[in-house]
């Protein structure tokens, strides 16, 4: 039957969502509080220099051409055109080694051995042989089908399989068997921050995040990401959904036998037999739905044994004459990774800014993101701590977020990425600024951390305990970033199902 269906949150899941319901035949109204759509995946202009404002990079780009086939349409067609990166990223190392990581695995072993030294390419080959390894056996059960118990008990029926995924062991412990150069094993570690976790407690089935990235290649969109939001919204609008920006959803209401639509922060009401929230978990439990319905509390105490990912603190540069030999994405490795961790998740006591961060430049050769010639815009990004004034960081206190990036600017100085005299802008967005922007607590970037083992299954699933409501993005099933998000929107429209099936 054809279902009147509600997304709240216009960001990459919601509009995914929104766009392959209304394909389905559903009608759909898409509200979103900000005056634009995109979510975390945002955009910022100043002087004529674009900003993304959100995630830079695009992996497994087959699940993006999937979406746009499934809605009627083509990636090209719809105005996204995707350019694989030849480097797909520079890593500075703190001994000042540099690596320019290639974009074809295949030419990965030769630049790790020069770079590195003989042999780290024979050892990350064997790594990613264990990585694909868990790859295959987890994608389909745990990537693009809804999560459950079952799942686990399934794979418990085949000890080598358990043994391959070693759910015992944490990313670091199963990359220490195969990485013993320091410097491999602080690239690994960077792959836990993807999710928003800790390395060395984060599950071992994360070494999936670097064979993703290096089997399905490392991808930038023209004109930049936010290319992709726009292009979703267009796909909504030509599918018939009703989009309502500047629309606060206040509640999620309830009938005897479910949902029954939402509230907004008019008084209004909009009546609807689904609601698919594209909106953090927490929102969703803990101020949405009332305390009343079923299964609720229980999906709150679920959510009280999560860990917040760490969040993260931006910087938008508009640089002038910028180097002509930076990488488009570039990390900076701090001296101490550890202390880094210790800091963003508050191991050693409050959470705090870490003094000596990793640094991420994302700088792209792109024309259409810039002014004129001889112009950049940059996003640098640091982990940081969530926004916690009352057990961590206050990053609204006065002066605190003006002083680190200077110091963040200074430190770039000190490893070789020296733009001090060539900024013309900056601009800051602090996680107390991902917070309002996002309504995120904390400005968490991906919701709740992959720190434990069973992590995979304390994140909140798609369908709750509410019969007709649905969670998207990167706070519920599968996790955060592009391509899982994307997931999560074809795992929902897919339990929901076609009109009049």
């Amino acid at each position: 039957m054809t279902r009147r269906v509600v997304v709240i949150g216009a960001g990459v899941g919601g509009l995914a969502a929104a766009a392959r319901l209304a394909a389905q035949g559903h009608t759909v109204t898409l509200v979103e509080q900000a005056a634009r759509v995109g979510g975390k995946l945002g955009l910022e202009t100043v002087d004529g220099f674009a900003f993304d404002t959100g995630p830079s990079l695009v992996t497994m780009p087959d699940e993006l051409r999937e979406l746009f086939s499934a809605t009627g349409s083509s990636a090209s067609d719809a105005g996204v055109t995707l350019t694989r990166l030849p480097i797909a990223c520079r890593y500075t190392f703190p001994d000042g080694v540099t690596l320019d990581l290639p974009g074809e695995v295949e030419q990965i072993p030769a630049a790790l051995d020069a770079a590195l030294g003989q042999g780290r390419g024979a050892q990350w080959t064997r790594f990613l042989e264990r990585s694909r390894r868990i790859w295959d056996l987890t994608e389909t059960p745990f990537l693009r089908s809804p999560i459950s118990m079952s799942t686990m008990v399934r794979l418990a029926r085949k000890p080598g399989d358990v043994r391959a995924v070693a759910p015992w062991q944490s990313l670091r412990g199963v990359g220490s068997k195969y990485l013993d150069d320091p410097r491999l094993r602080m690239l690994l570690d960077r792959y836990a921050t993807y999710t928003g976790s800790d390395p060395r407690t984060a599950p071992a089935a994360l070494v999936t995040v670097p064979y993703a990235e290096q089997a399905f290649g490392s991808w930038y969109i023209d004109g930049g990401l936010y290319r992709l939001a726009q292009a979703l919204a267009d796909r909504c609008a030509t599918l018939g959904v009703e989009l309502r920006l500047n629309t606060r959803v206040d509640e999620i209401t309830c009938g005897a036998d479910g949902v029954a639509g939402v509230r907004l922060d008019d008084g209004s009401m909009i009546d609807a037999e689904t609601v698919v929230a594209n909106a953090d978990a927490h929102q969703v439990y803990d101020n949405l739905l009332g305390r009343r319905h079923r299964g609720v509390a229980a999906a709150r105490r679920r959510l009280r044994r999560t860990t917040r990912s760490l969040s993260g603190f931006v910087l938008l540069l508009a640089v002038d004459d910028p180097p002509a030999d930076q990488a488009h994405h570039h990390v900076m490795f701090t001296e101490d990774y550890d202390a880094e961790f210790d800091s963003v998740f508050g191991r050693r006591g409050r959470a705090r800014p870490v003094e000596r961060p990793t640094i991420y430049i994302s700088a792209p050769t792109d024309p259409a993101i810039v002014p004129g010639p001889d112009t950049g815009a940059w996003f640098v990004l640091v982990n940081a701590p969530p926004h916690d004034p009352d057990n961590g960081t206050d990053w609204d206190a006065p002066g605190l977020s003006e002083r680190y990036a200077d110091s963040i600017v200074e430190q770039m100085a000190e490893r070789g990425v020296d733009i001090r005299s060539r900024i013309r802008h900056r601009r800051i967005i602090s996680p107390a600024d991902l917070e309002r922007r996002t309504m995120t607590p904390g400005g968490s970037i991906y919701g709740t951390s992959s720190n434990s083992a069973t992590a995979a299954f304390l994140r909140p699933s798609n369908r709750s305990p509410v019969p007709g409501l649905y969670l998207v993005g990167g706070s519920s099933h599968p996790g955060g970033g592009l391509p899982l998000v994307i997931m999560s929107a074809k795992i929902v429209a897919d339990m929901i199902g076609h009109a009049g099936a």
